[in-house]
Formats: C-alpha cells, structure tokens, sequence
C-alpha cells in the first residue's frame, strides 16, 4: 500500500495524468492564460496561519486558468489523488478522507493563493476508487457549463463526458502506480482539436 500511495502522485501518476487532461477540458471552454504546473509568486515576508502552508520560492500548482469562475479571475488549482485503502485512510469513511485531504491542501495553499497571488484556488482532490471532492465536484460542473456553453452540447454529455474521462484516468493511475510508466510522453490539446462529446473519435487525449 505504501508502493501504491507513492507512485499515484509521481510524474505520469495521477497528479500528471489528471492536470493534463484538466488542461484539456480547459481548452473545451472560453478560459484563458491556461498553464500546466504555473509557478507561483515569490513570497516577501508573508506570515501564515498554519504551519504546514508552502513558503518555498519554487512551490508550483498543477493547473491555472483565467476565466472559470467569472472572466477576469484566475483559478489555480491542486490535484492529489489518495489510496483510500492507505493505514492513514482506512479508519475513515471515503467522505472523511476527501474532506481531510482537501483540508490539507487548503492549510497548504489556500491563504498563499487568495493573499499573495490574487487568485481562486480549487483543491481537486480524487480517491482511488473513482470518488470526487466537494471542492472537485463544483469545479467540475462548472466547467461543464463552460464546455456546454461553448460547445453547443447539453450540460447531462459536458458532465458525463468529464466524468468518464476522469474514470479513465484514474484507472490508468492506478495502473502506472503498480507497474511503472511505459509509454510516450502524454499528448497535449491544441486548440484546433475538434470537439464533439457525442462522438468523441477526433478528441486527441488516446494517450490517457
């Protein structure tokens, strides 16, 4: 379990896998300045409340993006994907380890991201067995607004679309975790990819 709890969040586990394809759905929708791993400001003597709050000049998030909450406000967001089958998680119900967890990035982040960097911030926290945070859950549906919006397609595809693709990709993370990383470097998006949730043949995420 310790082996699974490591390698879900290495690179191409379930934090690279799932920020990418965050990248892509952005790219479903009107957001703009979308970044993978955007670096944060240095700080200049800020204080925090809690101990465990990230200080470090080089800290990054996984994804930012201007414009999913209203036009001109950026979100950042901070993905973890958590074994529920963990010592640390198994005493707790699913439900308790999500809110746990999004509470550790919340200490971790949250008073850098809305003092310093001016910015929403989305903890977007996963369980292994294909369940969402709170925080993830109103993230989510509010891109597949953005995407239905943009897209022309009814909100019930937008939703049910990001949500399979998000079981994929947990699944693969499960997957990578055990055995290790064995393919190419994952596809990005561009933005001249045609979308259809429908028929979703031409969507080039196949790598995920």
């Amino acid at each position: 379990l310790s082996d699974l709890s490591s390698g879900i969040n290495a690179e191409y586990g379930g934090r690279e896998l799932i920020s990418i394809l965050e990248g892509a759905f952005l790219q479903m929708t009107r957001c703009k300045n979308i970044q993978i791993e955007p670096p944060l400001l240095p700080l200049t003597g800020e204080v925090f409340q809690y101990k465990s709050a990230i200080t470090a000049n080089d800290a990054r998030l996984d994804v930012g993006a201007t414009g999913v909450w209203s036009p001109n406000v950026k979100s950042l967001c901070d993905i973890r994907v958590f074994n529920s089958l963990a010592p640390s998680n198994a005493s707790l119900s699913v439900e308790d380890a999500l809110r746990k967890h999004e509470q550790e990035k919340i200490r971790a982040y949250g008073e850098r991201v809305l003092q310093v960097e001016k910015c929403a911030f989305s903890p977007l926290i996963f369980s292994t067995n294909g369940v969402m945070g709170p925080s993830a859950e109103r993230f989510y549906a509010q891109v597949a607004r953005l995407i239905s919006l943009k897209t022309k397609q009814s909100y019930s595809d937008s939703i049910r679309y990001i949500r399979q693709r998000l079981s994929f990709s947990l699944l693969k993370t499960i997957i990578v975790s055990r055995r290790g990383f064995r393919g190419t470097k994952v596809t990005r998006v561009t933005e001249e990819t045609d979308y259809n949730l429908l028929y979703m043949t031409r969507f080039n995420t196949d790598n995920f």
